[in-house]
């Protein structure tokens, strides 16, 4: 558990043009269940995640650091709320309502998780707060990281009577623009400084993937995981596959899913979000994590260029000490018409759910 007095502190930024002074902190959550986070709203990151294994004993299963120093000049993407648009867009490039953009390449060629200084570095607002969950706002403005529209974000993580931690995305523009959150927890299940994830046991409930090009971008392609290193739908021990040549070489996995829509029952059982639904599990030293979201695809990533830093718990983190579960849109989808669109109107809203349960 991260002292709070290591992140209170008010921080001076322009944003939209005007001079604030946005105070961070920290922001502890309960559940009658044993589970405990805590919340910083810079970046909206998740610090801590406390999970009781079976037999009772608590560990801190995502990575991070202790203090919020730390957190801004280190690993930047550890836990945090990704966007405008999270993974890739090829080039950097994107055609909305035919006038052409371009937005930063901050990975190769690429755009990566909303360009140079996403919604990861930035001080949200907190706008609600209870026991048991925090609400977090930020207003991204027009022209952003060379994105369109002023759009208006809400993130609520709470922890849920079903043992779970929720996190739900809500947004709308003022114009045109895109949108594909996602967070981008750390997860090792045997506590943060317990060293690599061999043993961790994956399953994706996936049928179908997205191949991608030398720049690690989708070639638009969505092919069967049947008989490739992609089939995770039976349970696999991650250091059984993890170095497959299929990934990457001596680094691991960084690869996107294609997930099955819910069940008639899953519907049923979820009026508010009907399209929630179970798409993963994951499970290491007596605790089992059950991903569930209304997102179309999920993106697991292996910490394959995690850089040698020392963690919350005193211990060296390094490659493959982690697995990302990010439930998100098809990487780079502004750019294909066969995936699900990323695009943001004024008037709509919206709307995704992603929970991490642990049974």
């Amino acid at each position: 558990m991260v002292n709070e007095n290591t992140f209170n502190t008010i921080i001076p930024v322009v944003h939209g043009g005007k001079k604030r002074q946005l105070r961070v902190g920290l922001y502890t959550l309960r559940s009658s269940s044993g589970l405990m986070a805590q919340i910083t709203n810079y970046g909206a990151k998740i610090v801590s995640l406390i999970v009781p294994n079976k037999e009772g004993k608590k560990a801190d299963v995502v990575l991070g650091f202790n203090t919020l120093d730390e957190w801004r000049t280190k690993e930047t993407y550890f836990n945090a709320v990704i966007g405008r648009v999270a993974n890739r867009i090829k080039d950097g490039q994107f055609t909305l309502d035919g006038k052409a953009y371009q937005l930063p390449q901050n990975n190769g060629r690429n755009c990566l998780h909303g360009g140079i200084h996403g919604f990861n570095e930035n001080i949200w607002e907190v706008i609600g707060q209870t026991a048991y969950s925090v609400t977090l706002r930020y207003r991204s403005q027009d022209g952003e990281e060379g994105f369109p529209g002023t759009m208006d974000v809400t993130v609520t993580y709470a922890l849920t009577r079903d043992n779970a931690l929720s996190i739900t995305y809500e947004a709308t523009t003022d114009a045109p623009t895109l949108v594909g959150f996602t967070n981008h927890a750390y997860f090792n299940l045997a506590g943060e400084n317990s060293g690599r994830v061999d043993d961790h046991v994956l399953q994706v409930l996936a049928d179908e993937y997205t191949p991608f090009d030398e720049t690690t971008c989708p070639t638009g392609e969505v092919m069967p995981v049947d008989g490739t290193p992609m089939d995770f739908r039976e349970p696999v021990r991650i250091g059984d596959r993890i170095n497959d040549p299929f990934f990457a070489p001596g680094r691991g996995i960084d690869n996107n899913w294609i997930l099955r829509p819910a069940t008639d029952e899953e519907r049923a059982q979820n009026k508010k979000d009907p399209s929630l639904r179970k798409v993963a599990v994951l499970s290491a030293d007596g605790r089992t994590m059950e991903v569930r979201t209304t997102a179309p695809a999920l993106q697991v990533y292996t910490g394959n260029y995690v850089e040698q830093n020392i963690g919350k718990g005193g211990k060296q983190y390094d490659i493959q000490h982690a697995v990302c579960m990010e439930a998100q849109n098809c990487p780079d989808a502004i750019n294909h018409d066969n995936f699900p669109s990323p695009i943001l109107r004024p008037g709509q809203l919206y709307r995704q759910v992603t929970e991490y349960r642990f049974i």
